[in-house]
């Protein structure tokens, strides 16, 4: 990697750490995503794999991170994947923290429609490739604060499906973001679980508790008492649903029209 020269790290995880750099070729800012291979034997963490193939599926939408390079190199003697990614400035959760207008105060209504929007359009390009990204959350969107841009990126529990459907592991999404079928230990699920999570970003950029932390209260019951509290706005309702036939695509989420006033409803 001596082609890049880091700056400094914005993140660090259990697959390792996530630097600013530079290339010294170009003068390209990126982030350096860098794996830890701790069992060479085993090769490559399967969720770096997945993360690697699905990018390249999804290379052609501008609202999905874009995947640079790939390279494996050795540091400290060690071997190290290396993934190169165009470089945005923060995260959606990171943004709503700072320019949220004060405590318990959502985004200005124009930029939660734009970012809105750019979201679904993501999600939707990911679910016409056959791709559930199934991790869907405000840490795993990023955003270029100065352009307005949201792309989404971690894709490492991504997977793509198929008609019939396959199983799979009910152990994804981070847990207030996760679906009434996930909890209830589901393995036949698809696109459904993303809209799923679209729904508790929209609220959560708006500032609305979809599930207030009830003390001794399980996940699941908050998800169920939803249905006895005031919702704002066709889409959130539409996005949030318990019954799963009923669950709206990212395409038709598209097509939702809000109001012209761009205030989401509270009634």
């Amino acid at each position: 990697m001596d082609d890049y020269e880091k700056l400094e790290k914005i993140g660090e995880g259990t697959y390792g750490k996530v630097y600013k750099a530079r290339c010294r070729r170009t003068g390209q800012i990126v982030a350096l995503k860098k794996t830890r291979l701790e069992m060479e034997e085993e090769g490559v963490p399967s969720t770096t794999l997945r993360e690697v193939a699905l990018l390249k599926l999804l290379s052609q939408s501008m609202y999905i991170v874009r995947l640079i390079a790939v390279e494996h190199v050795l540091s400290n003697e060690k071997p190290v994947l290396c993934l190169v990614f165009e470089f945005l400035d923060t995260d959606l959760k990171k943004y709503i923290d700072v320019n949220g207008r004060g405590p318990g105060l959502p985004l200005e209504p124009h930029k939660v429609k734009n970012f809105m929007y750019q979201l679904c359009l993501g999600v939707s390009h990911c679910h016409s490739r056959g791709v559930m990204h199934r991790d869907l959350k405000p840490q795993n969107l990023l955003v270029d604060k100065e352009k307005g841009i949201l792309k989404i990126a971690d894709l490492g529990l991504g997977r793509a499906f198929t008609v019939p459907l396959k199983s799979y592991t009910h152990e994804i999404v981070t847990l207030w973001y996760r679906a009434p079928e996930v909890l209830l230990g589901a393995i036949y699920y698809s696109t459904p679980v993303d809209m799923w999570s679209v729904g508790c970003i929209f609220g959560m950029a708006n500032s609305f508790s979809l599930f207030p932390f009830v003390p001794h209260a399980t996940s699941l019951t908050q998800r169920f008492s939803v249905s006895q509290l005031r919702w704002p706005a066709e889409l959130l309702c539409s996005l949030v649903i318990l019954s799963f036939s009923n669950f709206y695509t990212s395409s038709r989420s598209l097509g939702l029209r809000t109001k012209q006033s761009g205030q989401v409803s509270q009634s």
